[in-house]
């Protein structure tokens, strides 16, 4: 059977004069349709460039990405990205914001398609009572949860996400896992995250991809996270199975921490 999303024996190096520096080094990973995948890793190993890769922001040097057997080549409506900063023009309104996705995606519908379309997406991330309002005037946590509502209202075929909570708050951060979690088991989206937060990635994930240290960053390990969906976050704080992946993340991250220390 053909994987969902494949990345093939991917590299990437960059170029800067006579200077050659290769960040990634022959990655290859399947994904299935409706699977939570986790990338995780030091600094500095490629884990955004790999996803921006996959965004078709940034171009492969060797191999490449197939979504649905077709060549990633150039972004596009099929793969949306939500970054660590939410991207929101200050400009417009929350509504608006959404609106500028939809009406590229979805120019085909009415116009009253397209509204109840946008109003269902910030529904979804409770944010509807704020459709009026600029991103000036609401939280952190509240953009972020536009900055979803947007890429989700694309219908996107991946969800992308790079270290979406990054710059939150822990108790900010805890609503949105919870958020995203209940938005996962409701549209059974595509989900590929890059994060540094161990709980995190054991937490909302269905497998946990532990990268080597870059440069020329490789795959080191991949992790099963065999805990049953619907997760409850406070069920799970003493579950045998959620702490043997936390101690196996941990024991990965501290091994290459040591490596680079003995380098």
């Amino acid at each position: 059977m053909t994987a969902y999303l494949k990345i093939d024996h991917l590299s990437k190096t960059f170029t800067r004069g006579s200077q050659e520096t290769e960040v990634l080094s022959d990655i290859t990973l399947t994904i299935d349709q409706g699977e939570y995948v986790s990338i995780i890793g030091h600094s500095g190993c490629g884990k955004s460039t790999l996803l921006n890769i996959v965004a078709g922001l940034t171009p492969a040097t060797l191999g490449c990405v197939l979504l649905e057997d077709r060549e990633v080549n150039d972004p596009g409506p099929d793969r949306a990205v939500v970054f660590q900063n939410h991207s929101l023009l200050p400009w417009l309104t929350v509504y608006d914001n959404v609106r500028l996705a939809v009406d590229k995606v979805f120019a085909a519908k009415s116009r009253k398609e397209r509204h109840e379309w946008i109003m269902h997406k910030l529904e979804l991330v409770q944010m509807a009572h704020a459709k009026d309002k600029r991103p000036n005037e609401i939280s952190g946590g509240m953009k972020q949860r536009v900055g979803l509502a947007r890429a989700l209202a694309m219908e996107p075929k991946v969800l992308l996400l790079d270290e979406p909570f990054g710059a939150l708050d822990a108790l900010t951060r805890a609503h949105l896992q919870d958020s995203v979690m209940a938005i996962h088991q409701k549209l059974g989206n595509t989900v590929l995250m890059i994060t540094h937060d161990v709980d995190e990635a054991v937490l909302l994930s269905d497998r946990i991809v532990m990268m080597t240290n870059g440069p020329a960053a490789r795959i080191g390990e991949v992790l099963d996270v065999p805990l049953p969906r619907p997760r409850k976050r406070l069920e799970l704080a003493t579950s045998a199975t959620y702490l043997k992946c936390r101690q196996r993340v941990l024991e990965f991250l501290y091994e290459r921490h040591r490596f680079v220390e003995a380098a």
